[in-house]
């Protein structure tokens, strides 16, 4: 709730313990471990819109947590967030708690909207990360946690970026991999 106050959104509703709600109510619809004090509710077309020099597209990621995580490193990093449909819902309790308030400041693009250069990040077989032109502006795109990107939106991307594992991982997580190519796009611009 803080969050969605501090990015200076009106919330649809504001529940009170004692005041508005029995506070056994709020307890029921929280999905914290604890019953909360207060419960605001807020209108998904408040959320921020707009562009930002560097997008992470999310092709079918489904897990919340990974969805949630994205759009908090998103933020750290001042990065929007692009969705394919059947993305996870980044308004579900997972990816709420996962974006830790980040969904209240980092602007949503539309998907058949993706700015700049587009690098899809792939498993095996691209040009290794740290090899490629990261001028912005530019997308990241990700893929599915399972299958990764489809053919198409490769075959849509300016270039193919592999990040090099030293280890014996097959892969990494998507989140982490989001992580790394931001971090990488961030330690190139303050150097």
């Amino acid at each position: 709730m803080d969050a969605g106050l501090t990015a200076g959104l009106e919330p649809a509703e504001l529940l009170r313990a004692g005041e508005d709600v029995a506070p056994e109510l709020l307890g029921e619809v929280s999905t914290l471990g604890h019953a909360p004090r207060v419960i605001a509710i807020f209108r998904r077309g408040d959320l921020p819109v707009g562009k930002r020099d560097v997008t992470v597209a999310l092709w079918r990621v489904s897990d919340p947590g990974n969805v949630g995580t994205l759009i908090r490193t998103a933020d750290a990093f001042g990065a929007a967030v692009s969705l394919s449909p059947e993305c996870a819902d980044p308004l579900g309790p997972r990816a709420l708690r996962a974006s830790a308030g980040a969904i209240f400041r980092v602007p949503l693009v539309d998907w058949d909207a993706l700015p700049g250069t587009r690098i899809a990040l792939a498993a095996h077989g691209g040009k290794p990360l740290r090899e490629l032109d990261l001028t912005p502006p530019l997308t990241l795109l990700l893929g599915a946690e399972r299958e990764g990107l489809p053919e198409d939106v490769v075959a849509q991307s300016h270039e193919i970026a592999t990040i090099s594992l030293p280890g014996d991982a097959e892969s990494l997580n998507v989140a982490a991999a989001g992580a790394i190519a931001l971090y990488e796009l961030s330690r190139r611009s303050s150097a």
